[in-house]
């Protein structure tokens, strides 16, 4: 006897309709600015940009109350410009990268930082410490391609931990668009979180973050204490 699921696409919000973007899968580029690649101990001299994933429906949405994430004791903030893809493609020249955009958003990247730590030294993988459940807030998406320039910022609890600049990205967007497209075949409904500013750092339980980048709604998620 075969069993048949209905298993619902997640999706997210998009300004000014009722449609809503539906998530195929989600891509994230690791130490895309300088700083934090310095803080990570890491050599920012624009190494080839590196990606790893998170699960489709890791995304949760603007205002959710969360639970603390079990298995961790050195939760991390890290907040970033996330780009929806329209259209995709393999071995996409720049222009085309550029116009595979359906839109953009800022997100934030929740790590295990522990359990990242203890992978790196290991040499194993780091899905436990990037890919678990609601590890991926996103706010509302914006139709059209993100500035190149623009103030981005996260406080916890009112305080400023991270600010920078999306000019600050070692690699572009049409960059990092077009060299994932060297690894696999990108399709409408992909996400990709573009790296963040250094200030990166824990997370308690009780507090509430605001992620911004310059021109959009912020995103707010909070934790149960």
């Amino acid at each position: 006897m075969t069993t048949i699921f209905d298993i619902a696409t997640p999706t997210i919000a998009i300004e000014g309709t009722q449609a809503r973007f539906p998530v195929r899968r989600i891509f994230c580029v690791g130490q895309n600015y300088a700083d934090h690649a310095r803080e990570m101990g890491a050599d920012p001299d624009r190494a080839p940009p590196f990606f790893f994933t998170k699960p489709a429906d890791a995304v949760v949405e603007h205002g959710a109350m969360l639970p603390f994430p079990s298995r961790t004791a050195s939760l991390h903030h890290e907040v970033e410009l996330v780009i929806a893809l329209g259209s995709g493609g393999a071995d996409l020249a720049p222009q085309a990268a550029t116009d595979a955009i359906y839109g953009w958003t800022v997100g934030i990247d929740l790590t295990r930082r522990d359990l990242q730590a203890e992978a790196k030294k290991a040499g194993r993988p780091w899905d436990m410490a990037k890919g678990f459940d609601q590890s991926a807030p996103l706010g509302t998406l914006r139709r059209g391609a993100p500035p190149s320039a623009g103030a981005i910022s996260l406080s916890v609890d009112g305080e400023t931990r991270q600010r920078g600049d999306l000019a600050a990205m070692i690699w572009s967007v049409p960059e990092i668009i077009a060299n994932l497209s060297t690894y696999v075949a990108l399709a409408p409904g992909d996400l990709i979180f573009t790296g963040t500013p250094s200030g990166v750092g824990p997370i308690m339980p009780g507090q509430r973050l605001q992620a911004e980048i310059e021109g959009l709604p912020p995103l707010s998620v909070s934790f149960l204490p």
